[in-house]
This record gives structure tokens, C-alpha cells and sequence, in this order.
């Protein structure tokens, strides 16, 4: 590396109004007193000199293709002087984890005022270039830019690159379903990129793109927030919620090492029981189906009054119930990951992808049925696992509540009713629910030797 950075003559980099500093250390003046910008984690050269580098190394192999490439590409496509990569992403091409960091936006009547404006003007665009698309058939997002950009941005007066993203908006709505015309609400939210929001972490304040040019606005977040928030890179959605602003930006999180994995720890997921692993740790849905059934009630109550306060009483209570689930959610999956870690135990969940077609259930049962949360709790293992390097696994659930973990039996008389499991052809006994995270243990383990063998094959 050594030889790929030195130059006989060095060149002199001259700084620039708008450059990022990452070590907050004032530049040197010439790139050979750097050191090594690419492996160090420090500031990283120019474009020019990354390209030249790129190229040495490549001709004498020192660093991998796949590394230096996507490296060329961020720093042509972002345009500045420098860019923030993950160390560890720079030197061994490891794969990042993306999560979202909310954080709320703080502006000022006027501001407020300029941000819903550059909404309903982005979504209005939207709405225009929408139907435009479903007259030609045309979905395509270069073919959309050449065909309408000027038009939208004379129309709209829409800076050029929130243009841009409308475009992009409309583009991938077109990209999930072309036979239904796609509709945008008033203030639905819109993305941004680095060229037209800018963050300042250290400050806690953005600057972002308006109708009214760029606005400086101060944001709060938390703890949590402001770790992720280092590792920001890529597009940021401005969103208008209950009369507040937030943005919600991707954040770029270097998955560790995986971890020496001994064992699986199986989880049977379900309503009674959110969850229950194989241990024999009960997680109840009680409070939480209970909340449910008071929350249907209430509002059925509300909206059989009609009258303007039972309308606000619903407006305001409308995603209480959705956040304390979501809450619950979180707790467990937190002490499911963390239970997996500190026993060095990959997680073994259940597929239950189609559950809600396949299955049939009573009139009185159907919505505690289609309230169950199951894919959110899978979602927040998978996410809280890969940030620990813990592997999970998704197995096919199909008569792991019928088969008996001891010998293998699957009868569906094994399981009388809900609570009870007793195998009919070794006798063995036991909580229904702990059966089942015994047998999605065993799958686990099983996946485990099938990874270890392909990794020695």
C-alpha cells in the first residue's frame, strides 16, 4: 500500500470552501504526509487521486476490485472532496446493515410553512407526472426524466434535484404494481439526498431544500439516534406527521464478526404466547391482546356516536395501540437477542409467511387473528441479531406443534388443546408451546451442521 500512495513529485491539494472534515484535523497540504487515507479511517484524496490509486493498485493487486471500485463510484456520484466509509467497510469490503434514525426537526412558523409548501408541491408534481405516466405507459424512471423534468420544474418551481426525486418517487411506485394508476397524498413524504439536505451532527442542525431556498433547522433525537447518525449515508425521507416534521435517514451500520455459534435457540411464536423459546421463557400476549379487545370496543363505541369530539377522541387514539404492540415487540425480541448472544446460541424462528390465507378461524377470533403482530417480532430479531453477529434462521413451522421433540411422533391427537402437549406414542408430556420451541430447536441445530459443512466442503 505503501508503494500505491507514495509519489516522487506529490501533489499539492488546495482546500475548498465546502470540504468535510472527518478527524476534524485541519488538511494537510500534500497527500504523501496523509499517511494511508484508505486504510487509516481518516480523510480520504480527492477523486483524482482516488482514481490514480485505484488504478496502481489494481495493476499490482494490493487491493481487491470489489473494494476499490464502489469507493470510485461514491466519491464520483456524491461530487465532493471528501467521503465517509465505515473503516472496516474500506478495508475488508465487509457488508453494512442499514437502519433508519428518526430524529425531530425543530423549525420555526416560517419554516414550517416552507416545508409543507415544498410537500404539497413535490406531491402535487407527483400526482401530475402520475397520471401522465398511465396515459403514455411509460414507466421507466430515465425515460420519465427526459420526457418531463423541465415541464415539472417550470410548472412547480421544484429545485432540481427534489425534481429529480419526484421523478424517482414515481418511478418506483410504478415499479410494484403498473395496473393501478398511483395517487399521492398532499403531504406524503418525499426523500432527499445529500445534495439537497446536508447534516450537521456535531451542531445537531440540517440544511435542507425548500421552495423558499435552503433553510437551516435544528433537530432533537436521542442517545441511540446520534450513534446511528455517524454512519449516515444515502437518501433521508422528510415526513409530516400529526403537525410535526422528521426526517428518517439510512444509516450504514458495519455488521461485526460473526459470532462462534454453539448451540440454536429455538422460538414458537403465537397469540396466547407472543413468543416462547426453547429455555422455557414464556412471553404472554395477555396484556397486550387484552389492550386489543378494550381498543375494538372503544372504538366501535366512538364511531357509532358520530359526533365531532368522539371523531377527535378517534384521531388521537388512533396509533396508541399500534405503538404499545410495537413496544412489547421490541422488549422481546431485545431480551430473545441478547439471551442468544450471552449463550453464544444462533435464533431459529418460525416461516409463517401465508399464515392468515392458510389457516381458517372462528367469527369471534378474526380479529385477534389478523392483529397478530408476528412478522413485526420476526423482523425485530433478524435486525437486533445481525447487529450482535447472530445468525437466524427461518424454518418451515409444519407440525412443530404436532410432533413429539423426544421421539419424533406427529399426531394431532399429540395435542389435545391449546396449553397441552402429550405424545401418544412415548407419553412424554409437556407445555405445547415449549414442545414446539424444542423441535424448532432441533431445526436449527440441523441448519447449523448444514452450514458448518458447507463451510468445510
Amino acid at each position: 500500500m505503501n508503494s500505491i500512495w507514495k509519489r516522487s513529485t506529490p501533489r499539492p491539494v488546495q482546500p475548498t470552501a465546502g470540504a468535510r472534515f472527518i478527524s476534524g484535523k485541519a488538511r494537510k497540504p500534500r497527500l504523501a504526509q496523509r499517511g494511508l487515507p484508505l486504510v487509516g479511517g481518516e480523510e480520504l484524496p480527492s477523486f483524482s487521486d482516488l482514481r490514480w490509486a485505484s488504478t496502481a493498485a489494481l495493476r499490482q493487486k494490493d487491493i481487491s476490485r470489489n473494494v476499490v471500485f464502489p469507493c470510485i463510484l461514491l466519491s464520483l456520484f456524491s461530487k465532493l472532496e471528501t467521503f465517509r466509509l465505515p473503516q472496516r467497510i474500506i478495508q475488508q469490503g465487509a457488508t453494512a446493515l442499514k437502519l433508519i434514525a428518526q430524529v425531530k426537526l425543530q423549525p420555526t412558523p416560517e419554516q414550517v410553512a416552507a416545508l409543507r409548501q415544498t410537500l404539497e408541491a413535490a406531491n402535487a408534481a407527483c400526482n401530475v407526472l402520475s397520471e401522465w405516466v398511465w396515459q403514455e405507459q411509460t414507466f421507466g424512471q430515465w425515460a420519465l426524466h427526459k420526457e418531463r423534468y423541465n415541464t415539472l420544474r417550470a410548472e412547480f418551481n421544484l429545485p432540481a434535484q427534489v425534481a429529480v426525486r419526484a421523478i424517482s418517487k414515481v418511478a418506483d411506485a410504478y415499479k410494484l404494481d403498473k395496473r393501478t394508476q398511483r395517487q399521492f397524498r398532499p403531504h406524503g413524504s418525499i426523500a432527499y439526498d445529500d445534495r439537497i439536505l446536508t447534516w450537521r451532527t456535531e451542531k445537531q442542525f440540517v440544511t435542507i431544500a425548500t421552495l423558499k431556498g435552503r433553510l437551516k433547522i435544528a433537530y432533537v433525537c436521542g442517545e441511540r439516534q446520534k450513534q446511528l447518525l455517524v454512519h449516515q449515508q444515502g437518501e433521508t425521507d422528510l415526513v409530516y406527521r400529526n403537525g410535526e416534521f422528521y426526517l428518517l435517514a439510512v444509516c450504514n451500520v458495519v455488521e461485526p464478526e460473526p459470532q462462534d455459534i454453539d448451540d440454536a435457540l429455538g422460538i414458537d411464536m403465537g397469540i396466547v404466547n407472543i413468543a416462547t423459546d426453547s429455555d422455557g421463557n414464556r412471553y404472554s400476549g395477555k396484556v397486550v391482546n387484552a389492550l386489543r379487545k378494550r381498543h375494538r370496543t372503544l372504538r366501535a363505541k366512538l364511531q357509532a356516536r358520530q359526533t365531532p369530539s368522539a371523531r377527535r377522541l378517534l384521531k388521537r387514539r388512533r396509533l396508541k395501540e399500534q405503538r404499545f404492540a410495537s413496544d412489547v415487540n421490541h422488549q422481546i425480541s431485545k431480551k430473545i437477542v441478547s439471551l442468544a448472544q450471552r449463550t453464544n446460541r444462533a435464533v431459529t424462528v418460525e416461516d409463517l409467511t401465508g399464515i392468515r390465507t392458510r389457516t381458517r378461524v372462528k367469527k369471534p377470533q378474526r380479529a385477534t387473528h389478523h392483529s397478530w403482530a408476528f412478522f413485526q417480532l420476526r423482523s425485530f430479531v433478524e435486525y437486533k441479531a445481525k447487529c450482535k453477529g447472530i445468525p437466524v434462521f427461518a424454518v418451515d413451522p409444519r407440525y412443530t406443534s404436532q410432533r413429539c421433540s423426544e421421539c419424533g411422533h406427529t399426531e394431532r391427537a399429540n395435542r389435545p388443546n391449546q396449553h397441552t402437549f402429550c405424545c401418544q406414542s412415548c407419553g412424554f408430556s409437556a407445555i405445547a408451546d415449549c414442545n414446539a420451541a424444542y423441535n424448532l430447536r432441533d431445526m436449527g441445530r440441523a441448519e447449523l451442521s448444514t452450514c458448518r459443512t458447507q463451510r468445510a466442503a
